[in-house]
C-alpha cells in the first residue's frame, strides 16, 4: 500500500504543475524619455485565463509600486508615475491562474542605459554657394531628449534613381536647438534623398528615422560629349540631309544642366565656307554638299562648356571598307548579348545603332559606343517585348566609319497577334494556287518559321503541308475534281503558331485545257472540211458551182425561136422589154405593153399556123413545145394564160387555118382542146400571180389568146 503510495505521489505533483501559468521570460525595458516606462516578455500562447502583475522597486527611493497588464495579450505594461532618472529598477512579472502564481527572473534596469528619446526633424537640404559636390543638412533637436546629453546621430543618404543607401555617423551636444551638419563627397548636379537619427548617450535604444528630405547638388561644366549621325539618301534643293545625334558621353555622370550646343561644319578642303548653328535640340539636321565635311560641337551652361567633339561625313562617292565577317545574339538570364567577328585587327571602335522594326515611320534610333572588345549587351528591361530591333555594328577606323553589318533580335518572343490573309488563285480540276499576306511586323511578336497550309475536303478528310517562312504561295495539287475545300494558312514561332481566316473554294468539272481541246479538234476538222470543199471547187468548178447555185433556164434561149426566123426571136428578145419589166423583192410583176405589139404578136402567130398547116402536125407541135409536154409561159400584160396541149387530133390543121379564127370549125376547136386539156380553173393565172418556174428569170414569154371575139378577130385580120 505505501508503495502505491509513494509511487503515485510524483505523477500527481507532475499533473498539478502542468495547470500553472509559464514562467514569463525575455523581459525588456525601455524608459521613453519624460513619458513612461514599459517592459515587455513573452506570454503565453493562450493566456486568456492569465493575469500579469509587475512588480517594480525603486533601487535609490527604496519604493516599490505594482502594474497590471490590460493589453490583449498580456504582453507589456507601462509606468507612468514616479519616473525620477537616474535610477535603478528592479522589475520581475509574476503570472497568475486559477491553480496559482508562477514568478519570473528578476531583473534590473538602468534608466541611462535603457533611454529612447524622438527622432529628430530635418527642415532644410541645400547645397552651398561655391562649394561643390556637397549638401548642407539642418534639423531641430528631439524635444523630448535629456538637455544635458550629449547625442548620437547616423545620417543616410542615397540618389534619387538608387537604392543603395550610405550612412555617416557623428556626435553632436545638445545645447543648441538647431544643428547643421555638411554632406560632402557628392556628385554634381545630383539630387539626393537624406534621413536623420539619434541616440542619447550610454543608451543601447536608437530613436526611429526621421522623415525623408531631398536636396540637389550645384552643376558644374559639361564634362565630354558623343556624337553620331544618320545619312539621308535622298536631297533637298541639291543637297544632302545630315541627321546628328548628340547626348553625354558614355561613363560620365550626368553633372550639368546643358542650355545648348554650338556646331560648326566646313568642307574638308575648304574651310573658309564654315558654317555654324546654335541649337537646343539634340538630333540636328544639317544640309551638305557632295564633298567631304568635318562637324564640330560642343554643349555648354552656365558654368562653361564641354570638351569638343568632332565627326568626319564621307564624300557621297567615298567607298567604304568592309571588316565584319559574321554577327550572332544570344540571350541570357537579363540581358542580349550581340557579338561579331571582325578580319581588321586594327579597329577596335565600333558605333551600336538599334531601332524597332515597325511598319509605321521608324522610331528614334538609339545608339552608343564600344571599344576595346567585340561584343555589346544591353539590359532586357531597355528593349519592349515581342518587337522586332534592327541592330547595326559600325567599324571605325580613326575618323572613318566603314560599312555596317546588321542583324535582327527579339528579347522575347510571342504568337502572332493574326493569322496571314489567304487567297485563293488559278482554280484548276485537280490543283490551285494558294497565296498569303506577310504578317504586318507589329503583330508578329517573334520571328515567322514557317507555315502550314491546311486544306479539307467536303468529305472531312484534311491535309496540311509545311513550308518556311519565305514562301508566301503554294500549288495543292492532287485535288478531286468539282469538290468543295476549305483552306487556311497557320503562321508559327518558336512560342507558337495562330491560324489566318479560312475560306472556300470549288474545284472545276472541266478544265480550260480540255475546253481547248475539244474546241480544237472541231475547228480543225471543220477547217480540213472547207480545205477539201475549196480543193474540189478549183478542181472542178463547174460541178461545184452547179451544185452550189443551179442553173435557171433562160426564156430567151427557148426552141420558141426557132418557130418563126429572126423576126420572131428578135420580138421576143429581152433587152425590148427592159423598161417593161418590174422587179420588187425578187417577184415578176406583169407590165402592159402597148396594143400594137400584142397585134403585131396575134398576126405572126396566125401567119404561123398557115404556114404550119401543111406540115406533119405532130411534128410541128414538138417543135412548138420543144418536146415538153404543157409548157407555157405567161403573158407580161394578160391577166390570165392558157395551156397549150401538146396533142393535134387528126385533121386539126384544117379547122386551125380558118376556122378558129371564125368560129365555123367548132369540132376542131375541141379536138385541140379535149376536156381533158381544156382550160380549168388549174389553167388560169390570176393578174400579178408569179409562175413559179420563172421566178428568177429576167423576162418571161407567153402565147397570147386574144379576149376579143372570133368575129372581132376575123374583122381585124
Amino acid at each position: 500500500m505505501w508503495a502505491w503510495t509513494l509511487w503515485m505521489l510524483p505523477l500527481l505533483c507532475k499533473f498539478g504543475l502542468a495547470d500553472l501559468p509559464a514562467k514569463p521570460e525575455n523581459i525588456s525595458c525601455v524608459f521613453y524619455y519624460t513619458k513612461n516606462f514599459t517592459c515587455t516578455w513573452s506570454p503565453e500562447k493562450e493566456a486568456n485565463f492569465i493575469s500579469y502583475t509587475v512588480r517594480r522597486t525603486l533601487c535609490y527611493l527604496r519604493e516599490n509600486d505594482t502594474c497590471i497588464s490590460t493589453s490583449k495579450n498580456g504582453s507589456s505594461c507601462s509606468f507612468y508615475s514616479r519616473i525620477t532618472p537616474p535610477d535603478i529598477y528592479i522589475i520581475q512579472v509574476e503570472a497568475q491562474n486559477a491553480y496559482g502564481i508562477i514568478k519570473s527572473d528578476v531583473t534590473y534596469w538602468d534608466l541611462y542605459t535603457v533611454t529612447k528619446i524622438e527622432p529628430p526633424k530635418i527642415f532644410s537640404v541645400k547645397p552651398v554657394l561655391g562649394l561643390k559636390q556637397m549638401v548642407q543638412v539642418k534639423w531641430t533637436q528631439p524635444v523630448l531628449a535629456p538637455k544635458s546629453s550629449t547625442l548620437n546621430y547616423t545620417l543616410r543618404f542615397r540618389a534619387v534613381n538608387s537604392t543603395h543607401w550610405m550612412e555617416v555617423n557623428f556626435t553632436r551636444s545638445c545645447v543648441n536647438e538647431e544643428e547643421a551638419y555638411n554632406l560632402t563627397g557628392l556628385q554634381a548636379f545630383t539630387e539626393y534623398v537624406v534621413a536623420l537619427q539619434c541616440v542619447a548617450n550610454k543608451s543601447r535604444f536608437w530613436s526611429g528615422w526621421s522623415q525623408e528630405k531631398r536636396g540637389m547638388t550645384v552643376e558644374e561644366a559639361p564634362h565630354g560629349l558623343d556624337l553620331w549621325r544618320v545619312l539621308r539618301s535622298d536631297k533637298v534643293d541639291g543637297k544632302r540631309p545630315v541627321q546628328l545625334l548628340l547626348k553625354k558621353a558614355k561613363g560620365t555622370p550626368v553633372l550639368e544642366k546643358v542650355l545648348g550646343y554650338n556646331i560648326w561644319y566646313f568642307p574638308e578642303n575648304n574651310t573658309n565656307l564654315t558654317k555654324t548653328m546654335n541649337t537646343t535640340n539634340q538630333q540636328p539636321e544639317l544640309y551638305l554638299g557632295n564633298q567631304t565635311y568635318w562637324i564640330h560641337v560642343i554643349s555648354y551652361n552656365s558654368l562653361g562648356k564641354s570638351p569638343e567633339a568632332t565627326l568626319r561625313i564621307p564624300a557621297i562617292d567615298e567607298k567604304s571598307f568592309q571588316c565584319i565577317e559574321a554577327m550572332h545574339t544570344c540571350l541570357t538570364q537579363d540581358q542580349l548579348v550581340v557579338e561579331w567577328q571582325s578580319s581588321a585587327p586594327e579597329v577596335d571602335a565600333w558605333m551600336v545603332e538599334w531601332v524597332p522594326d515597325l511598319d509605321s515611320k521608324p522610331l528614334a534610333i538609339s545608339w552608343e559606343s564600344v571599344s576595346h572588345t567585340r561584343n555589346w549587351t544591353i539590359q532586357q528591361d531597355e528593349l519592349k517585348p515581342f518587337w522586332c530591333y534592327n541592330i547595326s555594328v559600325y567599324p571605325m577606323l580613326q575618323n572613318r566609319v566603314g560599312k555596317p553589318y546588321s542583324i535582327q533580335a527579339y528579347v522575347k518572343e510571342g504568337v502572332p497577334s493574326e493569322g496571314p490573309e489567304t487567297k485563293v488563285e488559278n482554280i484548276g480540276v485537280r490543283t490551285v494556287t494558294i497565296t498569303w499576306k506577310e504578317i504586318p511586323k507589329h503583330q508578329r511578336n517573334g520571328f515567322i518559321n514557317n507555315y502550314t497550309i491546311f486544306y479539307q475536303a467536303e468529305d472531312g478528310k484534311d491535309f496540311s503541308k509545311t513550308v518556311n517562312s519565305r514562301i508566301l504561295q503554294y500549288d495543292l495539287e492532287s485535288l478531286t475534281r468539282k469538290t468543295s475545300y476549305t483552306v487556311w494558312v497557320k503562321a508559327s514561332t518558336s512560342a507558337g503558331g495562330v491560324d489566318g481566316p479560312r475560306i472556300n473554294f470549288k474545284t472545276l468539272s472541266i478544265s480550260v485545257f480540255e475546253i481547248f481541246l475539244v474546241t480544237s479538234l472541231v475547228g480543225g476538222g471543220l477547217l480540213i472540211l472547207i480545205i477539201l470543199m475549196v480543193a474540189y471547187g478549183i478542181k472542178k468548178p463547174n460541178k461545184l458551182k452547179h451544185l452550189c447555185w443551179p442553173d435557171v433556164p433562160n426564156p430567151a434561149e427557148s426552141s420558141i425561136a426557132t418557130w418563126y426566123g429572126d423576126d420572131f426571136k428578135g420580138k421576143l428578145n429581152l433587152k425590148e422589154f427592159d423598161d417593161s419589166v418590174n422587179r420588187e423583192d425578187g417577184i415578176l410583176k406583169p407590165c402592159y405593153s402597148p396594143n400594137d405589139l400584142i397585134d403585131k404578136l396575134v398576126v405572126n402567130f396566125e401567119s404561123f399556123l398557115e404556114v404550119v398547116s401543111t406540115e406533119d402536125p405532130g411534128k410541128v407541135w414538138e417543135n412548138i413545145l420543144g418536146g415538153e409536154k404543157n409548157e407555157y409561159v405567161a403573158s407580161p400584160n394578160r391577166p390570165y394564160c392558157l395551156a397549150v396541149s401538146a396533142e393535134i387530133p387528126p385533121g386539126g390543121p384544117q379547122c386551125l387555118g380558118s376556122g378558129m379564127l371564125e368560129g365555123t370549125c367548132p369540132e376542131a376547136r375541141e379536138q385541140l382542146l379535149p376536156p381533158a386539156q381544156s382550160f380549168g380553173p388549174d389553167h388560169l393565172c390570176e393578174e400579178g400571180a408569179p409562175n413559179p418556174y420563172l421566178k428568177n428569170s429576167v423576162t418571161t414569154r407567153e402565147f397570147l389568146v386574144s379576149e376579143k371575139h372570133p368575129e372581132q378577130i376575123h374583122r381585124e385580120v
